[in-house]
């Protein structure tokens, strides 16, 4: 296991500019945050706040122009795109939105792709306790095409877990959710963190799924600009008003 002490996930002055001269854009300027193990954290932000390039940059699958972004302790600047890809398949896990299933595989098969691209396999116990634990262990044989969206995602949840990864990033995990599922998804990503240990970081524009973390990090041109602890959607909602949403 890493010893990157507390925290799971770290961004340290992180700033990312795409293009160049006249017409780059700062996505993200300096922001540096720590991610706790075992914490459920949500990020929000009006559109163009550079939530999407912080979870780019926190998946290595965007590098930072400065700064630096910490996997425990492991520096992904410092990798090799191989070893980028090796990481991102094992050490992190991902959801979302559109859920991400491959169509031709069943529920099993989708849930262990992420352990047979590693060329491992699942250990059988853990296999087990997920599909009990998100609520599909009846389904296991079916296509994803005949399951509801909330059973899709309950698939993709399982499958970011699979690999036991250090943080699990979720993309707006419930927006294409009507909201009673949209309720379990997130009260089952909850359970995830305080049941099994997991760490979670969630990008979401909605103040509802905002308030199923423990707490909210806001940004706003780039720029980090607050953290709420215990959040209700209200007081998001609010928060999110003062930084010109709606």
């Amino acid at each position: 296991m890493n010893t990157g002490g507390t925290h799971a996930l770290r961004l340290e002055a992180v700033r990312k500019i795409y293009g160049s001269g006249d017409g780059a854009v700062t996505a993200l300027d300096g922001v540096s945050v720590g991610i706790q193990r075992g914490s459920f954290t949500a990020v929000m932000g009006p559109s163009g706040s550079g939530k999407s390039t912080f979870l780019h940059c926190a998946a290595g699958l965007d590098r930072p122009s400065s700064g630096r972004v910490l996997l425990g302790d492991t520096e992904l600047g410092g990798l090799r795109e191989r070893s980028l890809t090796e990481l991102r398949r094992t050490r992190i896990g991902f959801i979302f939105q559109a859920y991400n299933l491959l169509p031709s595989l069943n529920v099993l098969q989708n849930i262990t792709l992420p352990m047979r691209l590693a060329g491992k396999k699942p250990d059988p116990r853990w296999l087990r306790e997920l599909v009990d634990g998100v609520g599909i262990a009846k389904r296991l044989e079916h296509r994803p095409a005949e399951l509801s969206g909330g059973q899709q995602q309950r698939v993709a949840i399982a499958r970011a877990l699979i690999t036991r990864p250090e943080v699990v990033l979720a993309d707006e995990p419930t927006g294409a959710l009507d909201t009673r599922t949209a309720r379990q998804v997130l009260d089952l990503l909850r359970t995830v963190v305080d049941q099994m240990g997991q760490t979670v970081l969630m990008v979401t524009h909605d103040p509802v799924a905002a308030s199923a973390a423990h707490g909210v990090l806001f940004l706003a041109d780039g720029k980090l600009a607050g953290h709420l602890p215990q959040p209700t959607p209200e007081r998001v909602a609010e928060r999110m008003t003062h930084l010109g949403e709606w």
